[in-house]
């Protein structure tokens, strides 16, 4: 079979992903700090709103961004797992199974941890909100490091870099595997969309920096009363 380098990822989905990337760890980074809790919420903000995306882009996304394209069941995860193994992998063109596993994860637990955090942020729950929210950041961050680890070991064992090809769009395939377009649009919206919610979060005046002031106010009083 002829290859040739196709496009694979769209802008929207090759946006999303990085943009996701970068969300968590600048939440994660900023949750201990007080001076950077702007950054902290807003951060948590974005990350809700890309997976408010990405769940619908699923649907109607062009071929490999959407889930009926690469959620399968257990049994294909174990065949893929056991070609790794055997030195001889299955090829997919989109995401592949394991990779697949990890990706619902991701969505699964971000979603987790952005709503429990906008709970706890406006007072909806009691303290357990805070060890939630915790929990299902630390276990994102687990995910992740698990996804970076496997993204790397099916780089080598099928000789193809899957993180440049998650910056170009493009991997090997044959003309009928790939898409034919980018869908530039969505990717503006996205980005407009993301930015809006990381401006808003920085406004003084504004419902985000609001909760900010009064669940560090709350923190302040309990220390006065030890």
């Amino acid at each position: 079979m002829t290859t040739q380098r196709i496009l694979v990822w769209d802008i929207p989905t090759r946006l999303f992903h990085w943009l996701l990337a970068g969300s968590f760890a600048g939440a994660y980074l900023t949750s201990e700090s007080e001076r950077l809790a702007a950054i902290h919420v807003g951060c948590g903000y974005a990350l809700l709103g890309l997976i408010g995306f990405r769940l619908i882009y699923g649907l109607i996304g062009s071929r490999y961004a959407r889930f009926s394209e690469f959620v399968r069941g257990p049994g294909a995860v174990i065949d893929y797992l056991r070609s790794l193994l055997s030195g001889n992998p299955q090829r997919f063109v989109g995401h592949n199974p394991a990779g697949a596993v990890a990706i619902m994860l991701l969505l699964v637990l971000g979603l987790a941890t952005g709503a429990s955090g906008f709970a706890m942020y406006n007072e909806l729950g009691g303290e357990w909100l805070e060890d939630v929210h915790e929990a299902c950041a630390n276990a994102m961050l687990a995910v992740v490091i698990l996804h970076v680890l496997g993204v790397i070991a099916s780089s080598v064992l099928h000789k193809e870099n899957l993180a440049r090809a998650m910056v170009t769009g493009r991997k090997e395939g044959s003309a009928d595997e790939g898409i034919e377009r980018s869908h530039g649009f969505f990717a503006l919206l996205l980005a407009a969309a993301v930015a809006a919610l990381g401006w808003s979060s920085t406004q003084s005046t504004g419902p985000v920096a609001g909760s900010i002031e009064k669940k560090h106010g709350k923190h302040e009083r309990g220390h006065d009363h030890d």
